[in-house]
């Protein structure tokens, strides 16, 4: 242990995108509890743009091996909070705060943190034995929810009585695709390329005001 920390903790610059992220996922939590859903999920988008990159970003510095553990540790803590917590919450608010959207959002929770802390396991068990980079993810990433979530909030535009009952089944489903040990390949540049685009598209529809107004 390093006795002559002044803080706790690593604060360079290969850090600065997970930190902020995570403040963006939990402003996001604070639009979702004041109903500004909208903002909610700009929010959430955001902190997923900040998760495609920090990885990246955190590779351009040598790295000791505990600054690499504790990478490996905020990074999902971080993501428990934007792709977890904003998710669940966003959800049972949207959904009327109904005993069903809070199950749904319990399950989702749940099945987000089961996830996230055996990718930490997995993942500090490869960096033991490989020094490149992982080449599959086992189980969809948590990530994903700052894709769908978006997407069916705007095509949800047409159906507001239903927002409950539609995001409560979605993230039921996502919750139980994060922990079925399914292989998906990681996305290179081709793939990164796609669901930025992908994510431009939504990411303009919601500053027009397209998609679920309630």
């Amino acid at each position: 242990m390093d006795q002559n920390k002044r803080l706790c903790g690593y604060y360079n610059y290969t850090v600065v995108l997970t930190y902020l992220g995570m403040l963006i996922g939990f402003t996001g939590i604070m639009f979702a509890m004041e109903g500004a859903y909208r903002q909610a999920i700009i929010c959430l988008m955001t902190s997923g743009v900040c998760d495609m990159f920090d990885g990246t970003v955190a590779s351009t510095k040598q790295r000791d091996m505990r600054e690499k553990k504790f990478g490996i540790q905020i990074d999902s803590l971080s993501d428990l909070i934007c792709f977890g917590a904003l998710p669940a919450l966003f959800t049972y608010h949207i959904g009327g705060k109904h005993y069903i959207t809070f199950l749904a959002s319990c399950f989702y929770l749940l099945c987000t943190l089961i996830r996230l802390a055996y990718f930490n396991v997995l993942e500090e068990e490869r960096q033991e034995t490989e020094t490149g980079k992982r080449k599959w993810y086992l189980g969809l990433p948590v990530t994903s929810a700052a894709l769908i979530l978006p997407l069916f909030f705007e095509v949800g535009g047409g159906v507001p009585s239903m927002a409950g009952t539609i995001f409560s089944a979605l993230l039921m489903i996502m919750a139980l695709a994060f922990i079925l040990p399914i292989k998906i390949k990681k996305p290179y540049l081709v793939g990164k390329i796609g669901i930025i685009f992908m994510g431009f598209i939504e990411f303009i529809a919601l500053l027009l005001g397209l998609g679920l107004d309630v």
